[in-house]
């Protein structure tokens, strides 16, 4: 994918204003990466792994994950679109509740965005943007887009709630309940070089935490390809489109 590429994809990124009516306080930090190196994982993504764990042992040691505030707020979002938390957890929630008999082993870039995840307790998705149709976009379901999964170890179609929040192409449902499951179709594999992540914050997570974040995956990802094209636009409800950060 060439550069020109990768800032189609920033400059088209969108989230609906209905996300935002949902939660004024919502940003999504989106950074489309090219030439990356993929497969298994690896010495570098394990370590980063084994740091989050110890991060988040800590972390809920004497606090019940629910009761997080990065988890709390998220749960008081996903309750604001009709879903339940207890039954659909985001992604850091289940994350944590995983950490402490130890965090999945998927994949080098799937590892290396959920340590980073973990570490900074903000959601973070990714997805293989050779597989993506059209721009990321970040909106509220009419219950007609399709979304590919897998259920009792089967392919299949499925479709979100009227209203639920959805990270969608083209060509459907990239992700439901904004940071829930990830479709079948654009799913990172151990052969991916190009990826769209996706950081999503609420309060009290700060722009500052949000860059942060990304700062620390992008150097993971440098590790596993030192000429990487990258493009990156923070998405809030305040402001026009930014112009491109510096990579």
């Amino acid at each position: 994918m060439s550069p020109e590429s990768l800032d189609d994809v920033r400059t088209r990124a969108h989230v609906e204003k209905a996300v935002f009516a949902l939660r004024p306080d919502y940003r999504a930090l989106v950074i489309a990466v090219a030439g990356l190196m993929p497969g298994p994982g690896d010495a570098a993504s394990e370590a980063a792994l084994r740091a989050a764990e110890g991060t988040a042992y800590g972390l809920v040691a004497g606090t019940p994950v629910e009761d997080v505030p990065q988890v709390a707020s998220w749960r008081e979002a996903y309750r604001a679109f009709g879903a339940k938390p207890q039954r659909t957890r985001n992604s850091l929630e289940a994350l944590l509740r995983r950490a402490a008999d130890g965090l999945p082993r998927v994949n080098r870039l799937t590892d290396c965005y959920n340590a980073v995840s973990v570490k900074h307790r903000i959601p973070i998705g990714g997805e293989d943007l050779s597989r993506y149709v059209g721009a990321p976009r970040l909106i509220r379901a009419t219950g007609e887009e399709s979304f590919d999964t897998v259920a009792q170890g089967a392919t299949t179609v499925e479709h979100p709630e009227p209203g639920e929040v959805v990270w969608a192409d083209d060509a459907g449902v990239t992700c439901r309940r904004w940071n829930w499951r990830q479709a079948r179709r654009t799913a990172l594999t151990e052969e991916t070089t190009e990826a769209l992540f996706i950081l999503d914050a609420l309060d009290p997570v700060t722009d500052d935490d949000l860059h942060a974040a990304g700062e620390e995956l992008l150097v993971l990802l440098r590790g596993r390809g030192p000429q990487l094209a990258v493009a990156r636009r923070l998405l809030r409800a305040a402001d026009e489109p930014e112009a491109a950060l510096p990579v």
